[in-house]
This record gives structure tokens, C-alpha cells and sequence, in this order.
């Protein structure tokens, strides 16, 4: 093969001058390879199969239901009947239908399901960009509300930089969890999703800004919380918003492996013992003791305030301030340098305690920072839950990847019907989203199954990866595939784009455009 034939150097060229024109990783527009002929590589086909190489679910669920969803409506497409399209692990329970390569085991027992159980009301809202943590990811796996149960969401701002708005939909998330304080909701679970989805940008004056803002709204609800009676509990899901910098002084932009804070609030105590240290599974039986639930068996958190009478017929707000770490008191954390003096009184004058929010505490790999999914999942569930990425990788470790009946399957049937595989690959070598060596494995598989072409299809990162960073990670890519002696990258989009859960499918149809017709933005493999 000749050096050309890999793509990894002709796309990371195209990158370079797309950044030179103001572009960046997360929005990059989607760009396809052309031939000498000026016609798209490596386009998608009847006869061909994809393998969407993430593993989370709620930001893939919109380029899977372009694929796969018969009913689907939101743009005109062209529908591949003779398309294997298979996932990588269960985006949502729907897709019952079509192939998983590793599906996963319901929650059971969860807080929703044992609130509703008992036969009490809950409330969960949020803001789109985190609505799957409070409703599916928290539930354990399950979209369906459960009985006595209201999802409401708030829908994220579109069209803009969040780096813009840092409050983002906010001050409306907080008035509808007022509202429904005044309702009476037994229970209250509520997302700011602020400190993440700012926490992941370069802009430092908008994290300041951000927060800020979360400060501001967290007392109002706190304080109409205090006037209806509620228990409050203020937690996290992991870090991100609390560290500026990189130890080589650029932004910071990803996940931290920082504790969070667990503070607890009662109106109708005159004090309150300090929450025992723990980890994000001891939350939910915290929650059931207020509530004055019994524990499930399978529910083996600890409970932060044993030991402690909340008294009867008590109510609890839980508000999730997501990617709000604990982090240095200098000016390399907005949340200490920002205006907050809602949280700094919280801090000096509620009982609070340190919950661990990363590695092993939540089911990832010991010292991975933590994720919303994680964050939520462990939560919600009361224990430590196994996440997709320690799955995986174990999977990886034990050769079991490779013995994967649904990719074997799959690549033999392509191979049978004479199509090409094409693998969807996130540009990343750590994102709770996906790695790219499970693309890099499965050009391995590929290749002693005996197939003759697989196209490589990049979504750059731009969150878990260092701004600017993928050129250089498109070359390294190369020279992996090099190695294998089989791939070839055609194409590439900004993860802000493909996968979006925002239900923006005008970013959709670029992508899904992309992967059949190729992109506007066109380059040749020199």
C-alpha cells in the first residue's frame, strides 16, 4: 500500500487549515476524502455494515435513529434497507431490534424505582444537555418513567456557543423545580448542568461566569426548599468546572478525578451530625432514609446519616451540580474566584463531608476521572456500578473482545455479500464516549476475517482532548492502522455535531449526509 492509502496524514491536513479558518475539534463541519476523480472514498451502501464505535447512549441515539428507525422523520434520507448497523452497547432501550455488541444488565432497585415502590411521588428535571442523567442514566438503564413519577425538560440553548450563555437554561430549570417544591413532590431530583457543559470550554471568563450563576440559582431554590420544608441534599457527579489550567498552562477542557462535596440541609433541625465520608452509591440510601424508605438488599451503599432521626413524613429535594468538583482555593478554580456566596456559606456553615466521584468508587478504572453517566448511574443505583469502559476494557484484556459473536457475525456476513465495514471512531484515547482502540481492535478482527476494506470514519473530540490535538492524533491513528494492514480514515466531524442530544437534526443530516454522499468540505488524499 502506499503512503497515501491510510488517510490519517490527508485529513489531518485538512484539519490544520480548517483550524487556520477559526474551526476547532468539538464543532468541527463535517470533511470527506475525495479521489483523483473528484468522487467521495469510502461512502456508506447497501451491502455494507457500520459498527458505531461509542459506548454511552444518550448523544448517539440521533445518528442511530437516522440508520435504524423506520418511522424516522426529522429529515429526508436516503434509507439503506441492506445496512448491518450495529452499536456498541444499548443507547436506549429501544433498540431492542438490532444488533449490541455488549448489551447491558438493567438496574434494578434503583432510588426511582424504590421511591415509586413505596408509593410516593418524584419529580426529576433538567435541562436537555443532562435530562438522560436524571431520568435514563439515574433510573439504571430505564426510560420509562416509573409510576408516581414526572420527567420534565428543559430545553438547552441552540444555535450558540454555551460558552456564550454560560447560565444556559438555568434560571428555568430552577423555576420549575420551585414549582414543584410548591406542588409537594415527595422526592426532587434536579441537574445543573452548567459547571460540565461550560467546564469542558476554553473560555475561563465563562466558567467565572458560570459559576456564578449556578450560585445564584442554588439559593433560590435552596431557599424556597427551606420555606416549603424539604430536606436538601447538594452533591456532584464528578469534577471539571473547578480546574482552569493543564499542568502545562492551557485551558482545561475534561473531567477531573476530585472529590465532591455532599452537603446536607434540614429547616426543621436545630443541627445537623456531618455526613460520613463515602462515594456517589451512598447517596440513594441517604436519600431512602429521609424519606423513611427501607433499603433494598442489593442497595449496599452506606448511608451518610445513620444514626440520625429526620422525623417522619419528610420530603427531599437532590440537586446534582454537575461537573462541580472540589478544587484548590486559588485562582486556578472559577468556583472559589467566582462570586458565590450561596456555596461559600454552605461550606462554612452546613455539615458536609467528601464523596469520592471517580475510579474505582464508580465502577471506571482506578484514577479515571469521573462522567455524568457514571456519576448518575451510581447514584441512582445505590451501589458501585461496572461502567461500559472497565467493561470493555476487560473485554479487551481478556480476549473476549475478539471472540465477540455480534462483530464476527457481522463482518462475516459483509464479507459474504462482497460490502465494505465501516467503523465510526471517536478520535480519543479516553473519553467515557469511547476509545479509539476499540476501532483499532476491530481493524484486527477485520483483517483475519479476511476483509478487504474497511473505511474509518473520525468524530473529533474536542472535550477529552487537548484543543488542537487532532492532527497530531490522526497521525499517530495512521501509523496504527499502518501497522494492521488495513483501514483506511475517509471522512471526518466534530463530536458536536454527530452526536448531539439536543434533538438539533439539521447537525444530524450533515452527518448522516456525510457518511453516504460525502461533505461539502472536501478534500483530496495528498
Amino acid at each position: 500500500m502506499s503512503e497515501n492509502v491510510y488517510g490519517g496524514k490527508a485529513l489531518a491536513k485538512a484539519v490544520r487549515e480548517a483550524y487556520l479558518n477559526g474551526a476547532d475539534d468539538y464543532y468541527m463541519e463535517p470533511m470527506s476524502e475525495i479521489d483523483d476523480k473528484g468522487e467521495g472514498v469510502g461512502r456508506i451502501k447497501d451491502g455494507d455494515a457500520v459498527i458505531f464505535c461509542c459506548r454511552r447512549g444518550e448523544r448517539e441515539v440521533e445518528l442511530t435513529d437516522a440508520f435504524t428507525d423506520d418511522s424516522f422523520a426529522f429529515f429526508d434520507r436516503k434509507k439503506l434497507n441492506d445496512l448491518d448497523f450495529v452499536i456498541l452497547t444499548m443507547y436506549h432501550e429501544k433498540y431492542t431490534d438490532i444488533p449490541i455488541a455488549f448489551a447491558p444488565e438493567k438496574g434494578k432497585n434503583t432510588l426511582a424505582e424504590c421511591i415509586s415502590k413505596a408509593g410516593k411521588n418524584q419529580f426529576h428535571c433538567a435541562e436537555s444537555e443532562k435530562y438522560a442523567h436524571v431520568t435514563y442514566f439515574l433510573n439504571g438503564g430505564n426510560n420509562a418513567p416509573f409510576e408516581g413519577e414526572t420527567d420534565f425538560k428543559i430545553p438547552s440553548p441552540k444555535g450558540v456557543p454555551f460558552d456564550s450563555v454560560p447560565e444556559l437554561s438555568l434560571p428555568l430549570v430552577a423555576k420549575e423545580v420551585e414549582n414543584a417544591l410548591e406542588k409537594g413532590y415527595d422526592f426532587i431530583v434536579t441537574n445543573f448542568a452548567n459547571g460540565d457543559v461550560i467546564g469542558h470550554t476554553s473560555n475561563s471568563e465563562a466558567k467565572v461566569a458560570c459559576a456564578a450563576a449556578v450560585d445564584k440559582y442554588l439559593g433560590e431554590v435552596l431557599e424556597k426548599a427551606r420555606k416549603e420544608g424539604y430536606v436538601t441534599a447538594i452533591t456532584a457527579d464528578h469534577g471539571n468546572l473547578e480546574l482552569l489550567y493543564t499542568d502545562n498552562g492551557k485551558p482545561h477542557v475534561a473531567h477531573t478525578a476530585n472529590p465532591v462535596a455532599f452537603i446536607i440541609d434540614d429547616p426543621k433541625a436545630d443541627s445537623l451530625p456531618t455526613p460520613k465520608e463515602g462515594k456517589l452509591g451512598d447517596i440513594s440510601p441517604t436519600v431512602l432514609h429521609v424519606l423513611g424508605i427501607e433499603k433494598p438488599a442489593d442497595m449496599d451503599g452506606a448511608d451518610l446519616m445513620d444514626g440520625y432521626d429526620f422525623g417522619e413524613n419528610r420530603k427531599m429535594l437532590l440537586i446534582i451540580l454537575d461537573g462541580w468538583g472540589l478544587g484548590e482555593e486559588n485562582e486556578t478554580n472559577p468556583i472559589f474566584t467566582a462570586d458565590t456566596p450561596v456555596w461559600d456559606k454552605l461550606l462554612s456553615q452546613n455539615p458536609w463531608s467528601k464523596l469520592r466521584a471517580s475510579g474505582e468508587a464508580v465502577g471506571l478504572q482506578g484514577g479515571k476521572p469521573g462522567n455524568s453517566e457514571a456519576g448518575h448511574s451510581n447514584i441512582g443505583a445505590g451501589h458501585v456500578v461496572l461502567q461500559d469502559d472497565v467493561r470493555l476494557d476487560k473485554a479487551m484484556t481478556d480476549g473476549s473482545f475478539e471472540k465477540n459473536e455480534v462483530f464476527l457475525d457481522t463482518m462475516k456476513k459483509v464479507k459474504e455479500r462482497g460490502g465494505n465495514l465501516h467503523l465510526l471512531a471517536l478520535l480519543t484515547k479516553k473519553s467515557s464516549h469511547g476509545s479509539i482502540d476499540y476501532p483499532l481492535m476491530l481493524l484486527k478482527m477485520a483483517k483475519e476475517a479476511g476483509l478487504n476494506e474497511v473505511f474509518v470514519h473520525i468524530i473529533f473530540d474536542g472535550r477529552s482532548t487537548l484543543p488542537g490535538s487532532a492532527p497530531d492524533l490522526l497521525e499517530e491513528l495512521e501509523e496504527n492502522i499502518k501497522s494492521i494492514g488495513i483501514g483506511r480514515i475517509v471522512d471526518g466531524v466534530g463530536r458536536g455535531i454527530v452526536l448531539d442530544r439536543d434533538g438539533n437534526y439539521a447537525k444530524i443530516e450533515k452527518s448522516y449526509n456525510m457518511l453516504l454522499f460525502g461533505a461539502p468540505l472536501r478534500y483530496d488524499s495528498k
